[in-house]
């Protein structure tokens, strides 16, 4: 009988466990950085994961957030939905927003106000870096300037980034939405949530 694996990615494309090794695989392809090890047991991958006691380095100071919008078309409300992990803790980003300006967005409103706060919250907690997982290409092409902004919501978000990384190194990768990403279904579900969605 074939031992089984806990394969647990501590910083990578999507950080978790993985029963896996092609899945693993996938997750540390390509990315710089990447800290992973494999466990024989689901306890000790959870302890690599969520090391207690050890020196704060930049390492284990490797945060990443997980955001999403929704728009609630009959009540034009627009709100977003995530989280940030650091050190094993998980912090709920959550809101929304009915000024109509923003809300001709949709969804996209959203999107870009998750991206805001998984910063605000990484500048709280005084974090050097920041990684956020995003399904749709905006929100890193208008953070980067890689996208002409012609809107007054995209406008704000490229200005409020520009500033945000004078403080903190922010990086972005793409996940496929609904793709079952346990961190991007969940940005999702707290996405809709935010507008009132079940």
């Amino acid at each position: 009988m074939v031992k089984k694996k806990y394969y647990a990615v501590r910083v990578g494309k999507t950080p978790g466990i993985y029963e896996s090794w092609d899945v693993c695989k996938d997750m540390i392809h390509g990315f710089p950085g990447a800290v992973y090890k494999s466990f024989p047991s689901r306890d000790e991958a959870e302890k690599f994961m969520n090391p207690q006691g050890e020196l704060k380095t930049d390492e284990s100071k490797a945060a990443f957030a997980f955001v999403d919008g929704s728009f609630n078309l009959p009540v034009k409300t627009y709100g977003f939905g995530g989280f940030l992990e650091c050190d094993g803790k998980r912090y709920v980003l959550q809101g929304s927003g009915t000024d109509l300006e923003m809300a001709k967005m949709r969804n996209v409103a959203g999107e870009i106000l998750g991206s805001m706060a998984a910063v605000k919250k990484a500048l709280e907690l005084g974090l050097p870096q920041v990684v956020i997982y995003y399904d749709y290409m905006g929100i890193e092409m208008w953070a980067t300037g890689a996208w002409k902004r012609n809107k007054t919501g995209t406008i704000e978000y490229y200005e409020f980034m520009q500033e945000a990384k004078k403080k903190i190194q922010i990086s972005f990768q793409k996940v496929k939405g609904h793709s079952g990403v346990e961190g991007n279904e969940l940005a999702d579900k707290l996405a809709k949530e935010a507008v009132g969605i079940s």
